[in-house]
Protein backbone atom coordinates (compact mmCIF):
# COMPACT_ATOMS: atom_id res chain seq x y z
CA UNK A 1 0.00 0.00 0.00
CA UNK A 2 1.43 3.55 -0.77
CA UNK A 3 1.39 6.34 1.21
CA UNK A 4 -1.95 8.65 1.00
CA UNK A 5 -1.11 11.37 2.94
CA UNK A 6 2.27 12.07 0.64
CA UNK A 7 0.88 13.77 -2.44
CA UNK A 8 4.42 14.17 -4.34
CA UNK A 9 8.09 14.56 -4.65
CA UNK A 10 8.87 18.27 -5.96
CA UNK A 11 12.37 19.20 -7.22
CA UNK A 12 13.40 22.04 -5.17
CA UNK A 13 14.75 23.76 -8.23
CA UNK A 14 12.80 23.68 -11.24
CA UNK A 15 9.45 22.10 -9.66
CA UNK A 16 9.13 19.16 -11.34
CA UNK A 17 7.30 16.47 -9.57
CA UNK A 18 7.95 12.69 -9.10
CA UNK A 19 5.89 9.78 -7.84
CA UNK A 20 6.41 9.22 -4.04
CA UNK A 21 6.52 5.44 -3.88
CA UNK A 22 9.34 5.15 -6.32
CA UNK A 23 12.81 4.72 -5.28
CA UNK A 24 14.47 8.37 -6.59
CA UNK A 25 16.75 10.66 -4.89
CA UNK A 26 17.24 13.63 -6.67
CA UNK A 27 15.84 15.55 -9.75
CA UNK A 28 17.22 13.96 -13.09
CA UNK A 29 16.99 17.59 -14.61
CA UNK A 30 20.13 18.41 -12.51
CA UNK A 31 23.97 17.13 -12.86
CA UNK A 32 25.18 15.69 -9.64
CA UNK A 33 23.32 15.64 -7.03
CA UNK A 34 21.75 19.61 -6.87
CA UNK A 35 18.01 18.64 -7.00
CA UNK A 36 17.24 18.05 -4.74
CA UNK A 37 13.53 17.03 -3.55
CA UNK A 38 10.99 17.68 -1.20
CA UNK A 39 7.84 16.23 -0.11
CA UNK A 40 4.73 17.41 -0.16
CA UNK A 41 2.18 16.56 1.58
CA UNK A 42 -2.07 16.55 1.87
CA UNK A 43 -2.24 18.02 4.85
CA UNK A 44 -6.21 17.46 5.14
CA UNK A 45 -6.26 13.85 5.21
CA UNK A 46 -2.83 14.44 7.82
CA UNK A 47 -5.36 15.94 10.25
CA UNK A 48 -8.19 13.91 9.46
CA UNK A 49 -6.01 10.98 10.61
CA UNK A 50 -3.91 12.74 13.31
CA UNK A 51 -5.32 11.90 16.99
CA UNK A 52 -2.48 13.10 19.02
CA UNK A 53 -3.02 14.71 22.60
CA UNK A 54 -1.56 18.12 22.05
CA UNK A 55 0.44 19.60 24.97
CA UNK A 56 0.78 16.14 26.29
CA UNK A 57 3.32 13.14 26.80
CA UNK A 58 5.48 12.60 24.11
CA UNK A 59 6.60 8.76 24.57
CA UNK A 60 8.73 8.67 20.84
CA UNK A 61 8.17 10.59 17.40
CA UNK A 62 5.74 7.91 16.40
CA UNK A 63 3.35 10.04 18.25
CA UNK A 64 3.17 12.17 14.74
CA UNK A 65 3.10 8.70 12.29
CA UNK A 66 0.27 10.33 10.82
CA UNK A 67 2.78 13.03 9.15
CA UNK A 68 5.01 10.74 8.43
CA UNK A 69 5.55 8.89 4.91
CA UNK A 70 5.57 5.59 5.61
CA UNK A 71 3.06 3.53 4.16
CA UNK A 72 0.40 2.37 6.32
CA UNK A 73 1.21 -1.66 5.93
CA UNK A 74 4.90 -0.93 6.69
CA UNK A 75 6.47 -2.73 9.79
CA UNK A 76 8.04 0.32 11.61
CA UNK A 77 11.64 -0.35 12.90
CA UNK A 78 12.02 1.44 15.73
CA UNK A 79 14.53 2.04 19.02
CA UNK A 80 12.10 4.29 20.55
CA UNK A 81 13.24 7.96 19.17
CA UNK A 82 12.39 11.01 20.17
CA UNK A 83 10.08 12.50 22.85
CA UNK A 84 13.14 13.99 24.43
CA UNK A 85 12.66 16.13 27.06
CA UNK A 86 12.99 20.39 26.38
CA UNK A 87 14.78 21.28 29.86
CA UNK A 88 14.63 24.53 31.61
CA UNK A 89 18.06 25.91 31.82
CA UNK A 90 18.64 28.63 34.79
CA UNK A 91 21.91 28.16 35.22
CA UNK A 92 23.23 28.15 31.17
CA UNK A 93 20.64 31.30 30.99
CA UNK A 94 22.20 33.26 33.66
CA UNK A 95 25.67 32.30 32.28
CA UNK A 96 24.44 33.44 28.54
CA UNK A 97 22.21 36.52 29.50
CA UNK A 98 19.06 35.54 28.31
CA UNK A 99 16.19 32.74 29.07
CA UNK A 100 17.57 29.45 27.47
CA UNK A 101 15.96 26.37 26.78
CA UNK A 102 17.89 23.31 26.08
CA UNK A 103 16.25 19.81 24.07
CA UNK A 104 19.08 17.38 24.59
CA UNK A 105 18.51 15.33 21.64
CA UNK A 106 22.09 13.31 22.49
CA UNK A 107 19.40 11.21 24.49
CA UNK A 108 18.19 9.28 21.28
CA UNK A 109 19.07 5.48 21.57
CA UNK A 110 22.17 5.61 19.78
CA UNK A 111 23.06 8.82 21.08
CA UNK A 112 22.36 11.28 18.32
CA UNK A 113 19.45 13.15 16.75
CA UNK A 114 20.10 11.60 13.33
CA UNK A 115 17.85 8.61 14.96
CA UNK A 116 14.83 10.24 13.98
CA UNK A 117 15.81 9.62 10.03
CA UNK A 118 16.96 6.49 10.57
CA UNK A 119 14.23 4.58 11.82
CA UNK A 120 12.50 5.97 8.66
CA UNK A 121 15.27 5.01 6.16
CA UNK A 122 15.33 1.33 7.36
CA UNK A 123 11.41 1.11 7.30
CA UNK A 124 11.17 2.60 3.90
CA UNK A 125 13.71 -0.09 2.67
CA UNK A 126 12.95 -2.56 4.25
CA UNK A 127 9.30 -1.80 2.98
CA UNK A 128 10.95 -1.96 -0.44
CA UNK A 129 12.61 -5.09 -0.21
CA UNK A 130 16.11 -4.07 0.23
CA UNK A 131 18.44 -6.03 1.91
CA UNK A 132 21.33 -3.72 2.44
CA UNK A 133 21.60 -0.20 3.16
CA UNK A 134 23.88 3.06 3.14
CA UNK A 135 25.02 6.03 3.66
CA UNK A 136 27.91 8.52 4.18
CA UNK A 137 28.88 10.13 7.53
CA UNK A 138 31.06 11.76 9.50
CA UNK A 139 30.30 9.48 12.63
CA UNK A 140 26.83 9.96 14.00
CA UNK A 141 24.65 8.76 10.73
CA UNK A 142 27.19 5.73 10.64
CA UNK A 143 26.45 4.92 14.58
CA UNK A 144 22.51 5.88 13.73
CA UNK A 145 21.94 3.71 10.87
CA UNK A 146 24.05 0.49 11.74
CA UNK A 147 21.88 -0.16 14.72
CA UNK A 148 18.80 0.81 13.31
CA UNK A 149 19.54 -1.77 10.78
CA UNK A 150 20.60 -3.97 13.03
CA UNK A 151 17.03 -3.90 14.55
CA UNK A 152 15.31 -4.32 11.29
CA UNK A 153 17.42 -7.38 9.90
CA UNK A 154 19.33 -5.56 7.21
CA UNK A 155 23.48 -5.39 6.12
CA UNK A 156 24.86 -2.22 6.46
CA UNK A 157 27.67 -0.33 4.06
CA UNK A 158 29.04 2.77 5.51
CA UNK A 159 31.78 5.36 3.96
CA UNK A 160 33.22 7.52 6.59
CA UNK A 161 35.92 10.20 6.09
CA UNK A 162 39.46 8.89 7.24
CA UNK A 163 39.81 11.93 10.26
CA UNK A 164 36.20 10.43 11.44
CA UNK A 165 36.47 9.95 15.44
CA UNK A 166 37.42 6.84 16.59
CA UNK A 167 34.43 6.33 19.09
CA UNK A 168 32.07 7.17 16.71
CA UNK A 169 33.61 4.33 14.45
CA UNK A 170 33.41 1.88 17.36
CA UNK A 171 29.30 2.08 17.23
CA UNK A 172 28.89 1.11 13.76
CA UNK A 173 31.16 -1.97 14.35
CA UNK A 174 29.52 -3.36 17.23
CA UNK A 175 26.17 -2.92 15.56
CA UNK A 176 27.65 -5.28 12.42
CA UNK A 177 28.01 -2.71 10.34
CA UNK A 178 30.63 -3.14 7.15
CA UNK A 179 32.89 0.18 7.99
CA UNK A 180 34.74 1.79 4.74
CA UNK A 181 37.02 4.49 6.28
CA UNK A 182 37.72 6.49 2.98
CA UNK A 183 41.55 8.11 2.17
CA UNK A 184 39.88 11.61 2.05
CA UNK A 185 36.91 14.02 3.48
CA UNK A 186 33.44 13.81 4.29
CA UNK A 187 32.60 14.71 1.23
CA UNK A 188 34.65 12.72 -0.98
CA UNK A 189 33.27 9.46 0.90
CA UNK A 190 29.74 10.73 0.30
CA UNK A 191 30.20 10.93 -3.28
CA UNK A 192 31.67 7.12 -3.47
CA UNK A 193 28.37 6.42 -1.88
CA UNK A 194 26.28 7.90 -4.83
CA UNK A 195 28.41 6.42 -6.90
CA UNK A 196 28.11 2.66 -5.35
CA UNK A 197 24.21 3.45 -4.43
CA UNK A 198 23.45 3.90 -8.34
CA UNK A 199 26.02 0.81 -9.31
CA UNK A 200 24.87 -1.83 -6.45
CA UNK A 201 21.55 -0.78 -5.68
CA UNK A 202 21.73 -0.10 -2.13
CA UNK A 203 19.37 1.82 -0.27
CA UNK A 204 20.46 5.39 0.21
CA UNK A 205 20.22 6.70 3.85
CA UNK A 206 22.09 10.06 3.08
CA UNK A 207 19.83 12.42 4.47
CA UNK A 208 20.30 15.46 2.31
CA UNK A 209 19.37 13.41 -1.16
CA UNK A 210 17.12 11.03 0.58
CA UNK A 211 14.12 13.05 0.72
CA UNK A 212 12.43 11.16 3.13
CA UNK A 213 15.06 11.57 5.79
CA UNK A 214 14.34 15.57 6.44
CA UNK A 215 10.85 14.20 7.15
CA UNK A 216 12.01 12.34 9.99
CA UNK A 217 14.11 14.95 11.10
CA UNK A 218 11.08 17.35 11.26
CA UNK A 219 9.52 15.72 14.00
CA UNK A 220 11.74 17.73 16.32
CA UNK A 221 10.16 20.50 15.16
CA UNK A 222 6.81 18.84 15.84
CA UNK A 223 7.90 18.15 19.09
CA UNK A 224 9.16 21.74 19.82
CA UNK A 225 5.53 22.83 18.52
CA UNK A 226 4.24 20.42 20.95
CA UNK A 227 5.95 21.11 24.07
CA UNK A 228 5.12 24.86 23.43
CA UNK A 229 1.81 24.75 23.72
CA UNK A 230 2.26 22.36 26.87
CA UNK A 231 4.38 25.53 28.18
CA UNK A 232 1.92 28.09 26.92
CA UNK A 233 4.78 29.87 25.38
CA UNK A 234 6.47 29.81 21.91
CA UNK A 235 10.00 30.65 22.25
CA UNK A 236 11.76 33.24 20.12
CA UNK A 237 14.59 31.60 18.96
CA UNK A 238 15.02 27.93 18.23
CA UNK A 239 19.04 26.98 17.19
CA UNK A 240 20.38 24.56 15.58
CA UNK A 241 24.16 23.84 14.16
CA UNK A 242 24.39 23.40 10.50
CA UNK A 243 26.40 20.36 8.36
CA UNK A 244 24.58 19.81 5.48
CA UNK A 245 21.29 21.90 6.14
CA UNK A 246 18.90 18.75 6.78
CA UNK A 247 18.07 19.54 10.71
CA UNK A 248 17.57 23.02 10.44
CA UNK A 249 15.17 22.78 7.57
CA UNK A 250 13.32 19.53 8.87
CA UNK A 251 12.62 21.19 11.82
CA UNK A 252 11.39 24.60 10.40
CA UNK A 253 9.32 22.25 8.52
CA UNK A 254 7.94 20.46 11.50
CA UNK A 255 7.28 23.22 13.73
CA UNK A 256 5.70 25.21 10.52
CA UNK A 257 3.32 22.64 9.92
CA UNK A 258 1.99 22.79 13.10
CA UNK A 259 1.39 26.79 12.82
CA UNK A 260 0.16 26.68 9.24
CA UNK A 261 -2.70 23.77 10.72
CA UNK A 262 -3.64 26.12 13.67
CA UNK A 263 -2.15 24.10 16.33
CA UNK A 264 0.37 26.37 17.74
CA UNK A 265 -0.32 30.28 17.64
CA UNK A 266 3.08 32.08 16.57
CA UNK A 267 6.92 30.25 15.19
CA UNK A 268 10.47 30.75 16.19
CA UNK A 269 12.87 32.35 14.13
CA UNK A 270 15.55 29.66 13.36
CA UNK A 271 18.96 30.52 13.98
CA UNK A 272 21.65 28.03 12.20
CA UNK A 273 25.35 28.08 13.21
CA UNK A 274 28.09 27.28 11.32
CA UNK A 275 31.99 26.19 12.26
CA UNK A 276 34.24 29.14 10.61
CA UNK A 277 36.08 26.67 8.89
CA UNK A 278 32.89 25.29 7.03
CA UNK A 279 30.54 27.92 6.61
CA UNK A 280 29.22 27.12 2.80
CA UNK A 281 25.28 27.47 4.09
CA UNK A 282 26.45 30.82 6.02
CA UNK A 283 27.87 31.90 2.92
CA UNK A 284 25.18 31.15 0.52
CA UNK A 285 22.15 32.87 2.77
CA UNK A 286 24.33 35.84 3.39
CA UNK A 287 24.86 35.89 -1.00
CA UNK A 288 28.84 35.83 -0.30
CA UNK A 289 30.43 35.27 -3.58
CA UNK A 290 33.37 32.84 -2.14
CA UNK A 291 32.14 29.66 -1.02
CA UNK A 292 35.09 27.57 -0.03
CA UNK A 293 34.11 23.49 -0.33
CA UNK A 294 36.93 22.67 2.06
CA UNK A 295 35.82 22.32 5.81
CA UNK A 296 37.84 22.61 8.74
CA UNK A 297 36.67 22.21 12.22
CA UNK A 298 36.91 19.92 15.34
CA UNK A 299 32.97 19.93 15.21
CA UNK A 300 33.51 16.95 12.76
CA UNK A 301 29.53 16.43 12.86
CA UNK A 302 29.28 19.55 10.90
CA UNK A 303 32.36 20.04 9.32
CA UNK A 304 30.82 19.57 5.48
CA UNK A 305 32.12 21.34 2.76
CA UNK A 306 29.59 21.31 0.05
CA UNK A 307 26.27 20.64 2.10
CA UNK A 308 23.44 19.09 -0.53
CA UNK A 309 20.98 20.98 1.46
CA UNK A 310 21.73 24.47 1.10
CA UNK A 311 18.56 25.18 -0.47
CA UNK A 312 16.31 24.28 2.21
CA UNK A 313 18.37 25.19 4.69
CA UNK A 314 18.62 29.13 3.55
CA UNK A 315 14.35 28.43 2.74
CA UNK A 316 14.29 27.55 7.26
CA UNK A 317 16.02 30.68 7.67
CA UNK A 318 14.66 33.42 5.37
CA UNK A 319 10.78 31.68 6.26
CA UNK A 320 11.31 31.96 9.50
CA UNK A 321 12.60 35.31 9.68
CA UNK A 322 16.03 34.04 11.05
CA UNK A 323 19.47 34.19 9.98
CA UNK A 324 23.06 32.69 9.88
CA UNK A 325 26.17 32.94 11.71
CA UNK A 326 29.59 31.63 12.28
CA UNK A 327 31.43 30.53 15.77
CA UNK A 328 35.12 29.78 15.95
CA UNK A 329 36.45 26.56 17.35
CA UNK A 330 37.61 28.20 20.65
CA UNK A 331 34.12 29.13 21.22
CA UNK A 332 32.61 25.85 20.56
CA UNK A 333 35.12 24.37 22.76
CA UNK A 334 33.75 26.43 25.57
CA UNK A 335 30.67 26.26 24.86
CA UNK A 336 31.11 22.54 25.19
CA UNK A 337 32.43 22.97 28.70
CA UNK A 338 29.27 25.48 29.33
CA UNK A 339 26.86 23.25 28.47
CA UNK A 340 27.94 20.63 30.90
CA UNK A 341 29.19 22.97 33.60
CA UNK A 342 26.22 24.69 34.29
CA UNK A 343 23.55 22.06 33.25
CA UNK A 344 24.92 18.35 33.19
CA UNK A 345 24.70 17.98 29.54
CA UNK A 346 27.61 15.94 28.21
CA UNK A 347 27.45 17.11 24.30
CA UNK A 348 29.77 16.56 21.37
CA UNK A 349 31.01 20.07 20.14
CA UNK A 350 28.53 19.83 17.22
CA UNK A 351 25.93 19.84 20.07
CA UNK A 352 27.07 22.85 21.81
CA UNK A 353 27.83 24.64 18.85
CA UNK A 354 24.06 26.44 19.39
CA UNK A 355 25.32 27.69 22.70
CA UNK A 356 28.29 29.42 21.41
CA UNK A 357 26.03 30.53 18.50
CA UNK A 358 23.41 32.42 20.98
CA UNK A 359 26.61 34.20 22.55
CA UNK A 360 27.43 35.77 19.09
CA UNK A 361 23.95 36.39 18.58
CA UNK A 362 23.70 38.47 21.91
CA UNK A 363 26.80 39.83 21.41
CA UNK A 364 25.57 41.19 17.36
CA UNK A 365 22.06 42.04 18.89
CA UNK A 366 20.77 39.53 16.97
CA UNK A 367 18.80 38.07 20.03
CA UNK A 368 17.44 40.22 22.49
CA UNK A 369 17.86 39.29 26.62
CA UNK A 370 14.08 39.76 26.92
CA UNK A 371 13.56 36.76 24.10
CA UNK A 372 13.50 32.92 25.13
CA UNK A 373 15.94 30.85 23.20
CA UNK A 374 15.88 26.93 22.44
CA UNK A 375 19.24 25.36 21.88
CA UNK A 376 19.43 21.88 20.54
CA UNK A 377 22.12 19.53 21.42
CA UNK A 378 22.06 16.96 18.72
CA UNK A 379 25.05 14.53 19.49
CA UNK A 380 25.89 13.20 23.31
CA UNK A 381 29.82 13.67 24.67
CA UNK A 382 31.03 10.61 24.25
CA UNK A 383 30.69 10.25 20.87
CA UNK A 384 34.22 12.68 20.73
CA UNK A 385 36.10 12.65 24.19
CA UNK A 386 39.16 13.96 22.61
CA UNK A 387 37.26 17.21 21.94
CA UNK A 388 36.34 17.20 25.76
CA UNK A 389 39.37 17.23 27.19
CA UNK A 390 40.87 20.06 24.74
CA UNK A 391 37.98 22.20 26.28
CA UNK A 392 38.80 20.88 30.29
CA UNK A 393 42.55 20.90 30.26
CA UNK A 394 42.31 17.24 31.06
CA UNK A 395 42.87 15.84 34.95
CA UNK A 396 44.72 16.81 38.33
CA UNK A 397 47.19 13.92 38.83
CA UNK A 398 48.34 13.79 42.51
CA UNK A 399 50.17 11.76 44.51
CA UNK A 400 47.92 9.17 47.63
CA UNK A 401 48.69 11.88 49.97
CA UNK A 402 46.57 13.91 51.70
CA UNK A 403 49.05 16.97 51.52
CA UNK A 404 48.22 16.86 47.79
CA UNK A 405 44.20 17.30 48.14
CA UNK A 406 45.59 20.06 51.13
CA UNK A 407 47.68 21.88 48.00
CA UNK A 408 44.53 21.93 45.78
CA UNK A 409 41.77 22.90 48.69
CA UNK A 410 43.90 24.17 51.69
CA UNK A 411 43.23 22.23 55.31
CA UNK A 412 39.89 20.92 56.79
CA UNK A 413 39.46 24.11 58.26
CA UNK A 414 40.47 26.20 55.85
CA UNK A 415 37.92 24.40 52.79
CA UNK A 416 35.07 24.65 56.21
CA UNK A 417 35.54 28.14 56.39
CA UNK A 418 35.41 28.53 52.45
CA UNK A 419 31.36 26.51 52.76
Amino acid sequence: MGMTQVTTLECTLCGAEYDPNQIIYTCPEHEGVKGILEVTYDYDAIDDAFDGDLGGPIASQWKYEAFLPVASDADIVTLNEGGTDLFDAPNLSEALGVETLVKDDGRNPTGCFKDRASAIAVTKAKHAGRDIITCASTGNAAASLSGYAARGGMDCRIFVPGDAPTGKLAQPLVYGADVLAVNGSYDEAYDLSVEVTEKYGWYNRNAAINPFQVEGKRTVGHELADQSIARGHVPDWVVFSMGDGCTIAGAWKGFKEFYDMGYVEGHPKMLGVQAEGASAIHDAFHDHDDVDDIAETLADSIAVGRPRNTVKACRALEQSGGTALLVSDDEILEAEKLLGSTEGIYSEPAGATPVAGVRTALDRGIIEQDETVVVVSTGFGLKDTKSAEKATGGVDRIDPEITEVERLYGTAAEAAADD
